[in-house]
């Protein structure tokens, strides 16, 4: 077929009398490769917000390791936990919860929820490791809360978005990467810190080294 300037237009030759034309769907490729990317940036930030409460990485001293066995209640040096850090851990996994759901859209519900549990626990582990935090139980028990109302709230999206759940999480995860950006960038410029124990921070009691949060009238700085 020759077109208005007498060019050939080869995509209306290709299609034969009583054939649709076919129509080619965008592919999902770069959808898929945004939510890698996001997941990326999430994984950083909630590793640097866990062990370093958005501090400098540092290695702490060996007298921080310490293990809470008992969740939520009072153990051994350690106190109950407090209501507003749970609060903060099942938040701060919702969004594991909510990528899984959207990157592993056929794995059954278990098995996203062991992937969050397991996340959990290679955090808690590097915690006593790096001695940057108490390896709670609590925590391992509130993340994997959080991922589970992830998949959850990903789920009742699925059945009122239907087909446009993909597109809609993808531009929800967008947003909510860069307002995190912007909400880490202002605190770590700010005054405010959430200043974990440090090894200069260590006060010997007794001939031991205490981290300053055990010793009773006295905070961290």
């Amino acid at each position: 077929m020759t077109g208005a300037f007498g060019r050939s237009c080869p995509d209306l030759d290709a299609v034969e009398p009583g054939v649709p034309p076919r129509v080619v769907k965008p592919s999902r490729e770069s959808g898929h490769g945004r939510l890698v990317v996001l997941f990326v940036v999430y994984l950083v930030l909630l590793a640097w917000v866990v062990l370093w409460k958005l501090e400098v990485p540092y290695v702490g001293a060996d007298a921080l390791r310490e293990i809470k066995l008992v969740p939520f209640a009072p153990s051994g040096g350690a106190g109950a936990s407090a209501p507003f850090e749970v609060v903060a851990n099942v938040v701060l996994f919702v969004p594991f919860g909510l990528y899984l759901g959207l990157l592993a859209p056929s794995w059954p519900w278990w098995k996203a929820v062991g992937a969050v549990a397991g996340a959990s626990l290679v955090l808690e582990v590097a915690q006593y490791v790096l001695a940057v935090g108490i390896s709670d139980i609590t925590d391992l028990v509130v993340n994997t809360a959080g991922g589970l109302a992830g998949i959850g709230l990903l789920a009742i999206a699925r059945r009122r978005l239907l087909d446009r759940t993909g597109t809609v999480m993808t531009r929800v995860c967008s947003i909510g990467t860069v307002l995190s950006l912007l909400a880490v960038g202002i605190f770590v410029g700010s005054p405010l810190r959430y200043a974990p124990p440090r090894d200069a921070d260590i006060l010997v009691v007794s001939g031991t080294a205490t981290p300053p949060r055990a010793v009773e009238g006295i905070g961290l700085a």
